[in-house]
């Protein structure tokens, strides 16, 4: 079986948890899996992995410089090997926009860097407001509102199809 990187960039611990999600279904299948948090050194080699899969969550419509440095950094890398990226974004909850084709998060991405993926995925994300704090709530809270997402101030909404992140993981070990 393969030896597949799972790296991430995170802001509130949701992206993260969709990588233990995705590693918790490839180590069932027998692959080895290392986590591994974007901007922080990596644990081993890139070139020591068989796949390397990219998870990026998005805040205020932008992935975090960290995830375009690795990509820049390590393209060669990237290129010579199966590999994925997914974005996770609120805004994917909505139908038409919960694809890689029609997700404007993810189109962007595609115009920003030249690597290109095997295999790309979307997945919505969370609104915790008890957990933001004030700015950003009330900023995520606005945004919400102009797009009809959930405003309460005590709201924690979890939109992530936990379904398609079982059959990304099987797409992922399914890659050659």
């Amino acid at each position: 079986m393969a030896h597949i990187l799972l790296a991430y960039s995170t802001v509130d611990g949701h992206t993260r948890k969709i990588c233990e999600h995705l590693r918790e279904r490839l180590q069932g299948g027998g692959h080895a899996v290392t986590l591994a948090a974007l901007g922080e050194p990596l644990p081993a080699d890139l070139a020591s992995y068989d796949k390397v899969v990219i998870g990026a969550s998005i805040r205020y419509g932008k992935h975090r410089p960290a995830v375009y440095e690795f990509i820049r950094m390590n393209q060669r890398v990237l290129e010579s090997r199966p590999s994925a990226f997914f974005t996770v974004n609120v805004v994917a909850r909505k139908p038409g926009k919960d694809t890689p084709d029609t997700n404007p998060y993810l189109k962007g991405f595609r115009r920003k860097t030249t690597w290109r993926p095997a295999l790309l995925g979307v997945f919505a994300g969370k609104i915790d407001y008890p957990r933001y704090g004030f700015l950003d709530r009330e900023v995520i809270r606005f945004i919400m509102w102009l797009t009809r997402g959930p405003t309460g101030s005590h709201d924690c909404v979890e939109f992530t199809d936990w379904a398609g992140v079982d059959a990304f993981a099987r797409r992922i070990s399914s890659l050659q």
